[in-house]
């Protein structure tokens, strides 16, 4: 029996218009084949510097693209090496060992079921040095899948101009979006004054073309180019280039709405599924994004034939998981929950479902 994995948070294969980058690539080639095949400004590409730019409302100067936004994350954790930084708890699992690595004193900060709990951040901020940074991811948050509510919104970006606190908003998931309305960006009701607002075509195009950019203040903007040029000597300018002719032509509004139908219905599988089997476990149910948190009725053992990455990853709770729904099928969500199940008494599957399943695997975190 193969393991199904409700670990990897990346797009199932259909969800990559393989064909439509195929010619946009070749497009970008022919149309500007010395720019993007040499050697170019650490910026990035200058039509999508400009694309996003427009979309942002700020000078092109503050954009910053990067080999994927985990890069540009890497170059923050380096500029703030060693100093206070506050992160929402749980969080992503790579900043964390971006910003351990890099000797930061990181400081987790609860959530609920409406995001980051400011009275804890008030509290953070109370008790001890002034962080450098607070990291967050306001919408369909990795791994929670919850998202900011509005009021709250209001209240951190308020609470940041208080306490002149930079806020790095990272928003991957915003755009693929199933129910309900957008709130605001913190960036845009901040104005981009203590907001770095960071995001990604991974999720709404492809990963593989490792295109994520930042929008900085001007009082960043040239630390973090230097950082980018002393990690390497020129960005990926066919992928930028690539991912440019893929918005020229219009392309993103309707793939988006395609990706959209494909993903929400893993996710309703996946709700279905944790209702059917696991009755006795509460999860997130996020209107947007990858991911469901799960809070399971025991701490997380080993699950026959399912990877799952634990909670404890991304400092969760012993009896917490992550399950990704973006990457297999409806079928194989149901299935995989079941098998999860199994793992625990107050699962509805029985204990022989669970011997017949195949080893035990641990997923690896995206």
């Amino acid at each position: 029996m193969e393991t199904i994995s409700l670990a990897r948070g990346i797009p199932a294969p259909e969800c990559i218009p393989v064909e439509e980058l195929a010619d946009c690539a070749r497009s970008a080639i022919e149309r500007d084949g010395t720019t993007v095949l040499s050697y170019g400004p650490v910026g990035g590409y200058q039509p999508l510097r400009e694309w996003i730019a427009d979309r942002h409302g700020v000078d092109p100067a503050r954009v910053l693209v990067t080999n994927g936004s985990l890069q540009g994350i890497a170059f923050f954790a380096d500029r703030f090496a060693g100093e206070r930084v506050l992160v929402e708890q749980p969080t992503y699992d790579r900043p964390l060992k971006l910003l351990a690595a890099r000797g930061a004193d990181v400081v987790a900060v609860p959530m609920d079921d409406e995001g980051l709990d400011l009275d804890a951040l008030r509290d953070a901020l109370d008790s001890g040095p002034r962080p450098a940074l607070l990291y967050t991811i306001p919408t369909f948050q990795n791994p929670s899948g919850r998202t900011l509510s509005v009021e709250r919104r209001r209240g951190l970006v308020e609470l940041a101009r208080e306490r002149e606190l930079l806020v790095l908003e990272d928003d991957p998931y915003g755009l693929v979006r199933f129910d309900g309305d957008a709130p605001p960006t913190l960036f845009e009701l901040d104005g981009g004054e203590r907001v770095v607002y960071s995001s990604s075509f991974s999720k709404t195009i492809a990963p593989g073309l490792r295109v994520g950019y930042f929008v900085l203040p001007q009082a960043l903007d040239a630390e973090l180019e230097a950082l980018a040029v002393s990690t390497y000597i020129t960005p990926v300018l066919l992928g930028q280039a690539t991912v440019y002719e893929f918005l020229r032509r219009g392309n993103l509004e309707p793939n988006l709405e395609r990706v959209r139908g494909l993903l929400s219905a893993r996710r309703d599988a996946m709700l279905e599924a944790l209702e059917q089997e696991l009755p006795s476990a509460t999860w997130s149910r996020p209107q947007g994004g990858y991911f469901v948190w799960v809070e399971l009725p025991s701490e997380l053992a080993d699950t026959p034939g399912v990877a799952v990455v634990p909670g404890t990853d991304f400092g969760g709770a012993p009896n917490t998981v992550r399950l990704a729904f973006s990457y297999v099928s409806p079928d194989e969500i149901r299935e995989g929950v079941r098998r999860l199940a199994a793992s625990f008494s107050g699962g509805a599957a029985g204990p022989a479902a669970a011997a017949a399943a195949a080893p035990a695997s641990r997923g690896y975190a995206i």
